[in-house]
């Protein structure tokens, strides 16, 4: 007898249901250094993620160590009433009962809120009324479920860098570095060897405005060079070699500040999904370089706001505490009167992950392939001509199938990466860093009291500072011939202080926080792993899934083979290089996914690691959703998805 509609349903989900309970169970597993690090009143938690508690006016760092417990409580629980228990905003008192700073935390609707902030930033934000405090992002996304695809709770990442590992070392120069150089144009990056410039296409464009040492690419790259992790002499290896998948050998400057996946070194720094345009549907045949992306009859142009040139945030004390204490200085930023422009420096690739939509620019690229005709996997229904298969895909296997997905999977990649987040690593963002170098820095020259206070609370911070036997910490590590590369960010910061900051507190004192592409600095949740970057992994691995990936997308370079576009340095158009190897919608969907994860890494708010690691959770994600997805099909198909890791795995 045949089974009912309604039985056969039932069975499909319970076989979905048992195939995602049957995956290898994961152990979550994090560095262990929330509770290592001691300070003169309990855990000091200067390795983790604090922002938005009460912070030291002086030290910056947590106040009391109960705050953090109240926050980890909401966190694990999930229960919402926990949550309302953790202070949130600073102390309005740094007194102290028994050794226990007492405080309580500031609201929204507390009046006078410019009394209880630092900076001349926060206290005039809102017409003098003072900013707002900040709450947290969704800290209990990774307790909730799902009918689909993985549990959150049972994909994990690898622990995080530790403050004394020669990795965090790497990572700290690096975001210095891309700070430094955030208003460097992409045309002065190095170019893969075989990338050049067409005829006729030489950019005589003005060089973007910029401040004097803020252009040296070949410098940052000899200065990466000397480090262990990127000279491979460390012996630092994370553990039980769960890291080596971060390791990167830099042979050459253009590998600098990009990604590691297959394509991401093939062609130009960008992605050619963030500046290309496509056709009209309805006949009028648009350009390549006119980057338009068409919504059907309607066009979403590719070109971004232009943000004031050589402006940071940040790079003053007040401001940094502050900040740390969740003052929310969103859209603070200021952009200058020119036209949008095509991306053209890491600056504007900041603005843009800035405000995206998580996934847009990966719903961009599929509507990109489907109006190029770019073909699907060989391994998909109805891929031959009409004249053989009869019927063509849509509702399935068709376009707004594939648009739907890529929307679809970006919501289980973000409560995967909450959990790990939140509940599991709980990593200190780079700011915060920045914080601990600046404070290192200031009482190393402060005399006894000074000396105190590294020896005490800041102990933990010395290999990151001095580094260990002939390996450079960052005080030793050289940005030229004769400057360290702190010199150089102290430079900065004091040329952004009498630009931007003449009113500030301590607008004059020697700065080495690390300057930010957002007045906010970083998001309320913590680093690890990276949402840009797992929802980037979780969405170009739908792409890759359904499109043939190793295409070459003649469409996209006006039918040429072996061309690219690249930005003019003054973002004003598009002009075409010549590249050895024509691009892949595989080595490009991996290029952009990696454009918009290290994207994070330019603005500052993010680390290397948190893009690789966070790309490869949302892969598995994807993964898991399609294998399950496969089972309420009644075709007989395959999908060949590439990994970023190499090889490829068949679903």
């Amino acid at each position: 007898m045949r089974k009912s509609r309604r039985s056969q349903s039932k069975e499909v989900r319970i076989n979905a249901a048992e195939l995602a309970a049957n995956r290898s169970p994961v152990h979550h597993c994090n560095n262990s250094e929330e509770y290592e690090y001691r300070g003169d009143a309990g855990p000091s938690h200067i390795a983790n993620y604090t922002k938005g508690l009460p912070h030291h006016p002086e030290t910056g760092l947590l106040l009391n160590p109960v705050d953090y417990k109240l926050f980890v409580t909401g966190i694990q629980s999930g229960d919402p009433e926990d949550f309302r228990h953790t202070p949130l905003g600073p102390a309005l008192s740094t007194t102290t009962t028994a050794g226990v700073p007492t405080k309580e935390a500031i609201t929204s609707e507390t009046e006078n809120r410019a009394e209880h902030w630092q900076s001349r930033q926060s206290k005039d934000h809102e017409e003098k009324v003072g900013a707002k405090v900040r709450a947290w992002e969704s800290a209990g996304a990774g307790n909730v479920f799902d009918l689909q695809g993985p549990d959150a709770q049972a994909v994990t990442m690898p622990p995080a860098p530790r403050l004394d590992s020669d990795e965090l070392i790497a990572e700290t120069a690096e975001v210095y570095a891309m700070a430094l150089l955030r208003d460097m144009p992409f045309a002065d990056f190095p170019l893969p060897e075989g990338t050049s410039f067409r005829s006729g296409e030489n950019d005589r464009t003005p060089r973007l405005k910029k401040a004097p040492g803020m252009n040296d690419f070949r410098k940052a790259f000899v200065m990466m060079s000397e480090l262990p992790w990127f000279s491979g002499f460390s012996e630092d290896w994370g553990y039980k070699g769960q890291s080596i998948c971060r390791r990167r050998d830099l042979y050459t400057a253009d590998q600098l500040f990009r990604g590691v996946t297959p394509g991401e070194q093939t062609g130009p720094y960008l992605s050619q999904f963030l500046l290309v345009g496509n056709s009209n549907p309805v006949g009028r045949s648009e350009a390549a370089r006119d980057g338009v992306v068409q919504y059907g009859v309607l066009g979403l142009d590719l070109r971004v706001p232009v943000a004031t040139p050589c402006k940071d945030y940040m790079t003053v004390w007040p401001q940094y505490v502050d900040v740390q204490n969740g003052a929310d200085l969103r859209g603070v930023e200021t952009y200058t009167e020119d036209k949008p422009r095509f991306m053209t420096s890491p600056r504007d690739l900041a603005s843009y992950v800035h405000y995206d939509a998580l996934y847009e620019a990966y719903l961009n690229a599929c509507l990109f392939l489907l109006s190029a005709g770019a073909p699907l996997d060989r391994g998909i229904p109805y891929t031959e001509a009409d004249t053989f298969d009869k019927q063509q895909g849509f509702a399935h296997f068709g376009g707004p199938h594939i648009l739907s997905l890529v929307c679809e999977v970006a919501t289980r990649a973000l409560k995967a990466v909450r959990y790990q987040k939140f509940n599991v690593h709980r990593r200190l963002r780079p700011e915060a860093v920045g914080g601990l170098v600046d404070r290192w820095m200031h009482f190393e020259s402060s005399g006894s009291k000074g000396k105190t206070e590294l020896s005490g609370s800041f102990k933990p911070v010395t290999r990151l500072m001095e580094g260990e036997g002939d390996s450079p910490g960052l005080k030793d590590l050289t940005w030229s011939e004769r400057k360290s590369l702190l010199r150089e960010i102290k430079d900065h910061n004091n040329r952004n202080n009498r630009e931007f900051n003449k009113d500030e507190p301590c607008g004059k004192d020697a700065s080495y926080l690390l300057p930010m592409a957002f007045a906010e600095g970083s998001p309320m949740h913590p680093a690890y792993g990276a949402g840009h970057g797992t929802v980037a992994g979780a969405c170009v691995t739908i792409l890759k899934a359904y499109f043939d990936h190793g295409w070459t997308p003649g469409d996209w370079m006006d039918g040429a083979q072996g061309i690219a576009y690249q930005p003019t340095k003054d973002g004003s158009a598009l002009r075409k290089l010549n590249v050895a190897c024509p691009l892949t919608v595989e080595g490009e969907l991996n290029k952009l996914a990696a454009n918009i994860a290290i994207g994070r890494n330019w603005a500052g708010v993010h680390y290397y690691s948190d893009y690789i690691e966070s790309m490869r959770l949302g892969e598995e994600i994807a993964i898991g959703m399609l294998e399950e997805q496969k089972l309420t099909y009644p075709e007989n198909f395959t999908m060949t998805v590439p990994l970023f890791d190499g090889g490829a795995v068949q679903i």
